[in-house]
């Protein structure tokens, strides 16, 4: 809604400068007050994001990890809209160069904030794939300097035509970072990181015969087929790596030894499909499915082992 009021009110802006004609206090009159309404609709919102973003880094430790990575997400997806708006508004040239000033300022802003909200992700081991387009140094003296920058200039048009009144930039958010940084935030428990991973289910075609536990047995086919599902039970992205091994113990068959390996996004679970496994009739071999890059999640396992049973060639 936002996003549709600041363009609504650039659409008027541009309407505004196609009628005027240049030079008279009337036209200029319009244009400042077009680019005061459309320019304090866009500071209003970064306002209001300074706002949520210092109670997200000061309070964001009672929180969750997926609610804390869904919040900051949405804060990131808002920046691209400010640089498009603030891009609209530099044509015409208003007195000052005001309008200018706003675009440089915002597109500064605008990085500052991606950069601070990656590094806060990035130190929180947060899922975290949207990247500034220009990385900045200090984002937190960035954010300070260019709202000081905007407080001065901002005053360019209230003496002007139409006498606009742009509103202040705040960047609160930007003094408690460079204060607090995100030291409360790492050391929360509630979004410290425990990594657990853990195999949720076993799939082997044909379907085994009833047979005691942890036994597979099968009718005499050539090949097996298995299918293990892995589930990463922490909110991170978790390498993952499968090794599916088998062993003959009556000297039929022969050993099979295959690695797999992925990465799974927070909470997602993925079906590891290995190679076909040839068989013989009346093969007996040990079959051990183990996985690796984080402990056991709490109530699973990351390695099982099976005795693996082939039917003699004419039984079942």
């Amino acid at each position: 809604m936002l996003a549709l009021a600041a363009t609504l009110l650039v659409l008027l802006f541009a309407r505004d400068v196609s009628r005027s004609a240049h030079g008279s206090a009337t036209s200029r009159r319009s244009e400042d007050r077009s680019f005061g309404a459309v320019a304090n609709s866009l500071i209003e919102s970064e306002n209001n994001f300074d706002g949520r973003l210092v109670l997200l880094l000061s309070h964001g430790g009672t929180l969750s990890r997926s609610v804390f990575a869904a919040r900051l997400g949405q804060l990131n997806q808002e920046l691209p809209s400010w640089a498009t708006t603030a891009d609209l508004l530099r044509r015409p040239v208003l007195v000052h160069n005001v309008n200018e000033t706003l675009d440089q300022l915002t597109q500064e802003r605008v990085a500052a904030y991606q950069t601070l909200l990656r590094y806060v992700a990035h130190a929180l081991t947060l899922p975290w794939s949207a990247g500034p387009s220009q990385i900045v140094a200090d984002p937190a003296a960035s954010l300070v300097t260019t709202a000081q920058s905007w407080n001065t200039e901002r005053l360019s048009l209230a003496q002007e035509p139409g006498r606009v009144h742009l509103l202040a930039t705040s960047s609160s958010s930007a003094a408690y970072f460079a204060q607090h940084g995100v030291a409360a935030l790492v050391n929360s428990p509630s979004l410290t990181l425990n990594r657990g991973i853990g195999i949720a289910a076993l799939q082997v075609y044909p379907s085994p015969l009833p047979a005691g536990a942890g036994v597979l047995l099968l009718p005499p086919v050539t090949s097996v087929q298995f299918g293990v599902s892995v589930l990463n039970a922490s909110y991170a992205d978790q390498p993952v790596t499968l090794t599916l091994r088998v062993t003959p113990v009556n000297k039929r068959g022969a050993n099979f030894t295959q690695t797999l390996r992925t990465t799974l996004g927070p909470q997602q679970a993925y079906g590891f499909v290995p190679g076909v496994l040839r068989t013989a009739a009346s093969e007996r071999a040990r079959v051990v499915i183990t996985i690796s890059g984080a402990p056991a999640a709490s109530g699973m396992v990351i390695s099982e082992t099976y005795q693996l049973e082939m039917s003699p060639s004419g039984h079942s």
